[in-house]
């Protein structure tokens, strides 16, 4: 008998709640179908896999393990010994309290675990310590950029006022008259004499060897698939299209090396810096900082150039609504724009989870180096830069 929708009538009820169940079961088993399959074409070859999704003004390099850094003439092992020593020496700074090693610890990922950095005379920074994990590969350094390559980089914080604080020839002069230095600088120049250029290529040398391992992202991108799990595979996907990661995090190095303003600058409030501007003074430039490698992640917060953010959940949402906590302030007279890059995606916090979840993939504990025995130092050195970098200052959180 057909039957009647307008009688009230068990049997149609208990019919529709049938047709209602087998539907859920056809779309669910349709959707875990597709997720399945997903996975598999990301166990290919990464020629076989989806196809990447970024902005049409976004020249994306495909992600890869990172290459061998190239030698250079400048680099050897006597150099680079060198190096090392005058890395963890305080006899640089003016106090002789500071060393590169005290914003640039290796049982802190290679930066000092603070939200900024502490400097002579405990003074404190503006900006968070970058990590000096794989610096060698980038052109353009510190958030600003306003070191062009490492031999660059290497003498500005000696020379800086909010950091070491020295005079660069004074800093020369006392290495210099240290007699213990000398084999090693005779070693390393042919000469028993250090220089400022020499001091920049003594350091670079053993700050370039700070690499990533490969890590377990690294190996599945070279065949070893089981090294993620589904829910990691899902994120990857999530990175390379809807999370528009690749837009600037992208190659083997997880970053574009460009400078963009996130929604960061704080324009007119507490924190306000206007990043590179301040390094160029071109006017495009307000609020923007470099992009920096997501490699070692896990290991080098607090993180963004303030070291405001200790919630990477946080900032992985943040993106999400577009950086949207900090619309009012883009409203502003003089306020600079978002990068264009900077737009709500739309995803959902399952989603949010698989990408963090693959965002740990590109973590591997970094190199750890032992303190080494510095001339004419004594035997408490050890004891000194442990000191020189240890904190009890707490991160501050912002959760606008």
């Amino acid at each position: 008998m057909p039957l009647n929708p307008n009688r009230n009538d068990s049997t149609f009820n208990k019919s529709l709640i049938k047709i209602f169940s087998l539907i859920v079961v056809a779309l669910i088993g349709s959707m875990g179908h597709g997720k399945q399959n997903l996975i598999e074409q990301y166990r290919q070859p990464i020629s076989e896999w989806p196809p990447i999704e970024v902005d049409e003004s976004v020249n994306a390099q495909k992600l890869a393990p990172l290459p061998q850094l190239p030698e250079v003439e400048w680099h050897t092992p006597a150099t680079e010994n060198l190096g090392k020593q005058l890395f963890f020496d305080p006899r640089l700074s003016k106090s002789g309290q500071f060393a590169c090693v005290s914003c640039h610890h290796p049982s802190q990922g290679w930066t000092d675990g603070r939200r900024v950095s502490a400097g002579h005379d405990r003074s404190e920074g503006t900006r968070n310590s970058m990590t000096l994990i794989n610096v060698a590969y980038f052109e353009s350094l510190f958030w600003d950029g306003r070191a062009e390559g490492l031999l660059d980089l290497i003498l500005k914080p000696i020379q800086s006022p909010m950091e070491m604080n020295s005079d660069l020839d004074e800093a020369i002069d006392r290495i210099n008259a240290i007699d213990g230095y000398r084999p090693f600088i005779q070693e390393a120049f042919d000469s028993d004499q250090l220089t400022p250029e020499r001091l920049a290529i003594a350091i670079a040398s053993f700050v370039r060897t700070r690499v990533s391992f490969r890590n377990d992202f690294d190996r599945f991108m070279q065949g070893e698939h089981s090294r993620l799990t589904e829910q990691q595979i899902e994120g990857l996907h999530l990175f390379r299209t809807k999370a528009k990661c690749m837009n600037c995090h992208h190659g083997p190095l997880l970053s574009d090396g460009q400078f963009h303003h996130t929604g960061l600058s704080y324009y007119d409030r507490r924190f306000e810096d206007l990043g590179r501007f301040e390094h160029t003074g071109e006017y495009d430039d307000r609020g923007k900082f470099r992009t920096p490698s997501l490699r070692e992640l896990s290991f080098t917060g607090p993180w963004m150039h303030n070291g405001l953010f200790t919630n990477f959940t946080g900032i992985l949402r943040m993106y999400n609504h577009g950086i949207t906590f900090n619309s009012r302030v883009q409203k502003k007279p003089g306020a600079p724009p978002l990068s264009p890059l900077i737009q709500p995606l739309g995803m959902t916090m399952e989603e949010i989870q698989a990408l963090e979840s693959f965002l740990h993939t590109l973590n591997r504990i970094p190199h750890f180096v032992r303190t080494p025995d510095l001339p004419n130092m004594g035997s408490n050195l050890s004891t000194k830069v442990s000191e020189l970098h240890t904190t009890n200052e707490k991160p501050l959180l912002i959760s606008e």
